[in-house]
């Protein structure tokens, strides 16, 4: 693939630098045009430089496994930094503490922590992201959550300087995270968990696993859960009670299985199919409950030209 046009040296970055990416090969719904730019950093350290060489104008996203992210088929017009794959250290730092980086899937996680005798992490088996996406909602599943384990968090900033910060810099809530500043990341944490023993978690993880099949449409194209839970209510449960299960639009659907997921069925579907579906859900629900739901989801790129 050829040489994106960026103002960087030929010695100046270890990653892979690319151009015209197709980024619906990077989200989990398998939607989304192309990405002008896309960088896959060598490491934190090397993430830094190429920032601090990134055009100061040029629009820069954070992508992980792509779950929680609707790419328009208008695709993104600026750099995409992929931390999947890339930013994927995880160690011991003594018996409870774990440092974990951005790019690591939760899943991953879960596991590294049930197989050094760690408990409490299980939960992160169920949420199909990575660690960097986790720390930016609190997500969660299971009755776990995960910032309910962070002791410190490294995030770096739009001009490459990295940061240690410190969970009560921000304001955490239900899939929520407050204290970030604009061009600011989460590229890696440090967890503390308990004493466990590690066949009593695996087989606490392969049961959730087992959970989460027999409810959610995991052999399908899909992000994860769409809407938030509304306070004392259920976003899969109000969608069902407004008769939307295995309503469609285009190639999207919304799952037979659970309420709360919307499918690309068969690969068929555009992001503009999801979006409308995601919009027709929300405005069906409003009109017969009174409650507005709340998008997990991000929507990401330019608003196609109407016509």
């Amino acid at each position: 693939m050829s040489r994106p046009d960026l103002a960087l040296s030929e010695t100046s970055y270890q990653g892979q630098l690319l151009s015209n990416e197709r980024l619906a090969d990077y989200t989990t719904w398998r939607v989304g045009g192309v990405a002008k730019h896309m960088y896959k950093p060598a490491g934190i350290s090397d993430l830094a430089l190429f920032l601090k060489h990134l055009p100061a104008n040029e629009p820069l996203l954070c992508l992980g496994l792509g779950s929680n992210s609707l790419i328009r088929d208008t695709g993104f017009n600026g750099t995409v930094i992929l931390t999947q794959g890339c930013l994927n250290a995880l160690s011991m730092i003594d018996a409870e503490l774990v440092r974990v980086e951005a790019g690591v899937s939760c899943a991953k996680m879960a596991r590294f922590c049930a197989r050094n005798n760690l408990s409490g992490g299980e939960f992160w088996a169920g949420i199909p992201g990575t660690m960097g996406g986790a720390l930016r909602m609190n997500a969660g599943c299971f009755n776990g959550e995960t910032w309910q384990s962070v002791v410190e968090v490294e995030t770096i900033t739009r001009d490459g300087e990295i940061r240690r910060r410190q969970p009560t810099d921000f304001n955490v809530s239900y899939r929520h995270i407050a204290g970030l500043e604009k061009d600011e990341w989460f590229v890696a944490a440090t967890c503390r968990l308990v004493a466990g023993e590690k066949e009593t978690s695996l087989q606490l993880i392969k049961s959730l696993l087992a959970h989460r099949a027999e409810t959610q449409p995991t052999n399908e194209y899909n992000c994860g859960s769409v809407f938030r839970n509304p306070p004392d209510n259920y976003a899969a449960k109000l969608i069902e009670s407004c008769g939307l299960k295995g309503m469609r639009f285009g190639g999207a659907a919304v799952s037979e299985k659970h309420a709360n997921f919307i499918i690309n069925h068969q690969g068929s579907a555009s992001a503009g199919d999801i979006e409308a579906l995601i919009q027709l859900v929300k405005k069906t629900v409003h009109l017969k409950t009174a409650i507005e739901l709340v998008q997990e989801v991000h929507i990401i790129g330019d608003e196609p030209c109407p016509g």
